[in-house]
C-alpha cells in the first residue's frame, strides 16, 4: 500500500511505525509542517492501561518510551492547607519532545519517509495516489475543515481558561491545588515528565479569569509560538508558594478555551479513503487523559484493522466501528470531569474530605468501589469522616446505608424506589392488590423510601385510563391500606406523589402506544397554553381559565388532606416531564400573556400558588418534595441555571428537598442519555442552593449510590428499573457489601436468604502468583523519586 500521513504528531508517527513494521512492503511518507524538534506542551502522561497496549504492539517502542518514564501511583488534593492522598492509580509520563524522538528514531529505523518544515501536497491529490491518506493534523485540521460537510464535526467551546506551562520543580506525584483567591477559584493540574521538572496547568472559570485581569490580551491576534509573558508573570507570583521558587517555562503559552471536538463520521474523500485520527477526530478534557494518549491508541487500532482486512475499505470500517465507541465513553467521561472543574465554585463549601472524594469521583468513571480496589485505606477514611458527620451515622457502614433525615422524616438509608407508572389502575383510579404487593414488595426489599406513581388530581387529570387517582375517599381508604402494610412490614416510609397529567392525558397504555392519544373513551385535556404535545396527532388541550386555575388548584389541595389522611410519610408535587405544572414553568410550553406567562418568575407563579395551598393542608412535622424537570434538552427551554432558581423559589416556599429529573417536556429533546446523567442537575441545585436532592436517571449499581451520596451530588438516590428487575435491590446491596446492620433491614421471616446463595464452580484455580498477585492487600502509594 501507498499511505500518506498528514502530520508528524506522536499519532501519525506511531501509525506510521507500526503499519511498516507489520508490513515493510508499504510505502509510508509523512509530512509535517514544524521542524522535527518543534512540539507545543511539556508533559505526556499514560495509563497503565495505554502502556500495556503498546508494550503488546511494538516493544522496540515501548522499551524505549519505558527508559524515559517518570512513574508513580499517587493523586495528591491540596486544599486550604491540607494534602488528600489516594493512591493505586498508575501513571507514567515523559517530555512530549522525547517521545517524538523516540517515535522518529523507529520511523528511521523502519524505513517510513519523513518530511519536516514541509507542507503536505493537496489531500484531494494524496488521495488520488495513495491507497490511504491519514489525517493526524490536530486541533485545526485543515483536512477536517475540507471536508466538514462530511466529517460532520461539532466543537463545543467551555467556559474555561487554562494555561499550559512547565516548571523545574519536580513534583513527586499528580496533583490538584485548589486556589482560593480574591477573584474566585483557581484549579492547578500539575505532574512531573522526568527528572528535570513538571506539566503545570493553570485553569480557572471564564468569569474568574475576567475578574482576575487575565483578559489583558483577549483580542490579541498571537505569533505562533508567542507566550503571554505578562500572564505568565502573574500566574509566577499568583502560584509562588507552589513553585517555591523554582523556574516558570513558557512554550506557546497562553490562555485557551478548551474545546470538544465530535465528528459524525472519520472517512471522507470521493474514494472514502482519507481518514482522521485524534485531535482532528476527538478531543477529550486533558483532566482525564492526554490528546496523545487517545492518539496512540487510535493508530494501534487502525494499523490492526488494516492489517487483518483484505481491502481500505473494510478496514476503515472497522476501526470507526471498534474506537468510535471507546473514544465516546472516554468523552463522556471526559465531559463530567470538564464540567465539574467548570462548576467548581458550587464546592468550595463541602468539608475537605468530601471534597478530596468528589474530585476523585468527578468523571463517574472511577466510583467509591472501584477507589476502594485501589486504595481501601483512603476509602476508609473518607467513609469514617461521612459517618462522623452524618446525624446519627453508623460507623463501618456503607454510604448508601447511612440514615438521612428529610425535614423531620427519618430514613434508615439512602435508597428511594422511584415513582413509577403501573398502568394498572381498573379505569375509576383506584389503587389494586397490585399496587399492595408492588409497593409493599419494594418496601420490603429494603430501600429507605418508596414513592407512589404519579397520583392523579381528577379523572382529567390522568395520564391514561390506567392511572391511579386520589380524587376520591374511597381512592384515599384503599391508599391507607397499602400504606398500613408498607409500615407494618418494613422499616420503610411512603411517599405521595400528586400531579395532573396536563396536555400529555387522555393517551394509551405505555405498552400500547406511549403518549399516542386514546382512540376511543378519550376526554378533554388542558394546559397553560393550546399547544398540543405532538401536533397532528395528540389533541390540542383548551387553554386553562381563572377558573379552571383554582379549581385545579383545589384539587391538589384535597388530594393532600387525603393523602395526610391516608398516613403518607412524604408528599411530592410533580413539577416535571411536561405534566401540567411542569409545562407552566417551560418557556417551550408556556406561551401565556398574563401574570402566569412571561419571565421565569411568572411561569413558576402558579406552581408555587399549588404548592404553597397543599402545604397549608399538609401536617407540618411530614415534608414536602418537588420532583422538577431540570432541563428540557432543547434549546430555548429549561436549562440547569433555570433549575437552580426554580429549586430555590420551591426551597424558599418550603419544600424539604428537590427531586431532580429532566426532560420529557417536548418530543423534540435530545437528551445525553447515559449512566447518571441526570446526576449534575441533582449536584448543581444540592451545592447552590443548599437544599436535600434526590437524585434520577439510570442509577443501577450500589456503587453509583455510594459514589454519589458520598461526592455530596446528592442526598438520596431513586433506582426505578433496577427495582423492577430485582425488588429486593437494596438488601442485595447489603449482600454484596457484606453488610448486616440497621441501614438493611431484612423482614424477620427473609433473615436466613442473608447469605449469597452458593453456586457451581464454573472454573479451574488460577496460575499460583496470579492467586498471588490477586491476594495482595493495600494501596500502592508510589511516588516519583529520580535516580532513587
Amino acid at each position: 500500500m501507498r499511505i500518506a500521513i498528514i502530520g508528524g504528531g506522536p499519532g501519525g508517527l506511531y501509525f506510521a511505525a507500526l503499519t511498516k513494521a507489520l508490513d515493510p512492503s508499504h510505502e509510508i511518507t509523512v509530512w509535517e509542517r514544524n521542524a522535527p524538534d518543534d512540539t507545543f506542551g511539556f508533559g505526556v502522561v499514560f495509563s497503565d492501561e495505554t502502556l500495556g497496549g503498546i508494550e503488546h504492539a511494538d516493544r522496540a517502542v515501548y522499551e524505549a518510551m519505558q527508559a524515559e518514564f517518570a512513574r508513580w501511583d499517587d493523586i495528591d488534593v491540596h486544599l486550604d492547607g491540607q494534602v488528600y492522598t489516594s493512591g493505586g492509580h498508575g501513571f507514567a509520563a515523559m517530555t512530549r519532545k522525547r517521545l517524538l524522538e523516540i517515535l522518529q528514531a523507529r520511523c528511521r529505523e523502519l524505513g517510513v519517509t519523513m518530511h519536516f518544515r514541509t507542507t503536505a501536497p493537496d489531500v484531494d491529490e494524496l488521495a488520488r495516489d495513495h491507497d490511504l491518506v491519514l489525517a493526524a493534523d490536530g486541533l485545526n485540521s485543515m483536512v477536517r475543515r475540507r471536508y466538514e460537510a462530511t466529517f460532520r464535526p461539532t466543537l463545543d467551546a467551555r467556559r474555561c481558561k487554562y494555561m499550559w506551562l512547565g516548571t523545574t520543580k519536580v513534583f513527586d506525584a499528580f496533583k490538584f491545588y485548589i486556589l482560593r483567591t480574591e477573584w474566585g477559584v483557581m484549579q492547578v493540574h500539575g505532574y512531573p515528565y522526568d527528572a528535570t521538572g513538571s506539566t503545570f496547568i493553570l485553569e480557572m472559570h471564564e468569569d474568574v479569569w475576567r475578574a482576575a485581569g487575565f483578559d489583558h490580551a483577549e483580542d490579541r491576534d498571537w505569533v505562533p509560538g508567542e507566550s503571554d509573558e505578562e500572564s505568565i508573570a502573574r500566574v509566577q507570583e499568583l502560584c509562588a508558594d507552589i513553585f517555591e521558587g523554582h523556574e516558570v517555562m513558557a512554550n506557546n503559552s497562553r490562555w485557551i478555551t478548551f474545546t470538544t471536538i465530535r465528528n459524525e463520521t472519520w472517512r471522507a474523500g470521493e474514494r472514502g479513503n482519507i481518514v482522521i485520527l485524534g485531535d482532528a477526530a476527538h478531543t477529550a478534557h486533558f483532566s482525564i487523559g492526554s490528546g496523545t494518549k487517545l492518539a496512540m491508541e487510535d493508530a494501534l487500532a487502525l494499523a490492526a484493522c488494516l492489517h487483518e482486512h483484505d481491502d481500505v475499505d473494510a478496514a476503515l470500517a472497522a476501526y470507526e466501528e471498534e474506537r468510535k465507541p471507546v473514544v465516546e465513553s472516554t468523552q463522556r467521561a471526559a465531559q463530567a470531569s470538564l464540567e465539574w472543574f467548570e462548576n467548581l465554585g458550587q464546592y468550595m463549601d463541602q468539608e475537605p474530605e468530601q471534597f478530596a472524594f468528589n474530585i476523585m469521583t468527578r468523571s463517574r468513571r472511577v466510583t467509591h468501589d472501584n477507589l476502594k480496589v485501589r486504595d481501601p485505606e483512603f476509602v476508609q477514611q473518607i467513609d469514617d469522616w461521612f459517618a462522623r458527620s452524618t446525624p446519627g451515622g453508623r460507623p463501618h457502614t456503607p454510604p448508601m446505608f447511612q440514615p438521612f433525615r428529610l425535614g423531620e422524616l427519618e430514613l434508615t438509608n439512602r435508597v428511594v424506589v422511584s415513582p413509577m407508572d403501573m398502568y394498572v389502575s381498573p379505569g375509576d383510579g383506584m389503587p389494586t392488590d397490585f399496587h399492595l404487593v408492588h409497593l409493599g414488595g419494594k418496601a420490603m426489599g429494603g430501600a429507605g423510601l418508596v414513592m407512589t406513581e404519579m397520583v392523579c388530581t381528577s379523572a382529567q387529570g390522568r395520564i391514561t385510563p390506567g392511572c391511579t387517582g386520589i380524587w376520591t375517599d374511597e381512592q384515599a381508604v384503599a391508599w391507607g391500606r397499602i400504606v398500613d402494610e408498607v409500615h407494618r412490614l418494613s422499616a420503610a416510609k411512603i411517599g405521595l406523589q400528586v400531579g395532573h397529567s396536563g396536555r400529555k392525558g387522555s393517551t394509551k397504555l405505555m405498552w400500547k402506544g406511549i403518549d399516542q392519544p386514546l382512540e376511543e373513551g378519550n376526554w378533554e385535556v388542558v394546559a397553560p397554553s393550546p399547544l398540543p404535545y405532538r401536533p397532528g396527532v395528540n389533541q390540542v388541550p383548551r387553554e386553562l381559565t381563572r377558573e379552571d386555575l383554582e379549581a385545579v388548584k383545589e384539587e391538589h389541595v384535597a388530594a393532600a388532606r387525603r393523602g395526610a389522611e391516608a398516613g403518607f410519610d412524604l408528599l411530592e408535587l410533580h413539577c416535571a416531564h411536561g405534566y401540567l405544572l411542569s409545562s407552566f414553568i417551560s418557556p417551550v410550553t408556556n406561551q401565556r400573556t398574563d401574570e402566569y406567562g412571561g419571565d421565569l418568575a411568572n411561569r413558576l407563579r402558579y406552581p408555587l400558588e399549588v404548592f404553597a395551598a397543599m402545604r397549608e393542608v399538609w401536617p407540618a412535622e411530614r415534608p414536602m418534595t418537588v420532583r422538577i424537570s431540570a432541563t428540557d434538552w432543547v434549546e430555548g427551554g429549561i436549562d440547569v441555571d433555570d433549575a437552580v432558581q426554580i429549586a430555590q423559589a420551591f426551597k424558599d416556599a418550603g419544600a424539604a428537598g428537590i427531586d431532580v429529573s429532566s426532560g420529557q417536556v417536548t418530543p423534540d429533546e435530545q437528551p445525553a442519555f447515559g449512566r447518571s446523567y441526570q446526576t449534575p442537575f441533582a449536584d448543581a441545585i444540592r451545592n447552590r442552593v443548599g437544599i436535600p436532592t434526590i437524585a434520577v436517571g439510570i442509577i443501577s449499581s450500589w456503587d453509583d449510590v455510594n459514589s454519589i451520596v458520598l461526592a455530596g451530588r446528592a442526598d438520596l438516590c431513586a433506582v426505578g428499573r433496577a427495582h423492577l428487575y430485582n425488588p429486593n435491590w437494596t438488601l442485595h446491596a447489603a449482600v454484596e457489601q457484606d453488610y448486616d446492620g440497621p441501614g438493611a433491614v431484612w423482614p424477620m421471616p427473609w433473615r436466613a436468604g442473608r447469605r449469597k446463595p452458593q453456586t457451581g464452580r464454573s472454573d479451574g484455580p488460577k496460575p499460583r502468583l496470579q492467586l498471588v498477585r490477586e491476594g495482595e492487600t493495600g494501596s500502592r502509594h508510589a511516588r516519583w523519586r529520580p535516580g532513587a
